[in-house]
């Protein structure tokens, strides 16, 4: 099973971290995740609620659930023992070097990322490739089509609790339109062809 590091960048998004998470449970790929990368998604997560008006008591039940559920269907994908790997890493920007070191430790196939710029090819070990949100889901999509669609009817199954209801194929159509337009593209198709 393909072992991919998550970045904090396609974790923010909540669509794209529920078609990520939901595809993982369904045993398509291992995810990963750091103490720094779980730190960073608390404080960008907590800043954009912040800006769209919502409260410290509306935002600090989210959070505590979205980690509690993360940590109980991932209880393996928390990587340990990173922090000595930093000072091994040279990245055009040293803030991301708890990235590889993450990526390293936890013997990650892939990083996940849409800052493919910050992870240049050659700054990283030869075991380990960096893929844009938009390629990894397309690849999923391609090795395990019936998961993907699985996943992605069950996240709309759930939705319109603490939001909208969203079908899948609306779940597919927003993320073709926000950041993944390949895979939203070809998942849409599918979704409508799928009983």
């Amino acid at each position: 099973m393909m072992t991919a590091l998550l970045d904090t960048c396609v974790l923010v998004p909540s669509r794209a971290r529920d078609v990520l998470l939901e595809v993982a449970s369904t045993g398509a790929y291992r995810p990963l995740w750091s103490s720094e990368i779980l730190a960073e998604l608390d404080r960008t997560v907590r800043r954009l609620l912040a800006k769209r008006g919502a409260s410290a008591d509306e935002i600090d039940p989210y959070l505590t659930r979205l980690f509690r559920q993360m940590r109980i269907t991932f209880p393996d994908a928390l990587v340990n023992e990173w922090e000595e790997l930093v000072p091994t890493i040279h990245l055009p920007d040293p803030d991301d070097r708890h990235v590889v070191a993450a990526a390293r430790a936890g013997r990650a196939d892939v990083i996940v990322t849409d800052n493919l710029g910050d992870f240049p090819p050659a700054a990283l070990p030869a075991s380990i490739t960096r893929q844009s949100l938009d390629d990894f889901l397309l690849g999923l999509f391609e090795l395990y089509p019936g998961q993907v669609v699985t996943a992605v009817r069950a996240i709309a199954r759930r939705s319109g609790k603490s939001g909208p209801a969203m079908t899948a194929s609306d779940i597919a159509a927003y993320l073709s339109t926000h950041g993944t337009s390949l895979f939203g593209e070809r998942l849409l198709p599918a979704l409508n062809a799928a009983p």
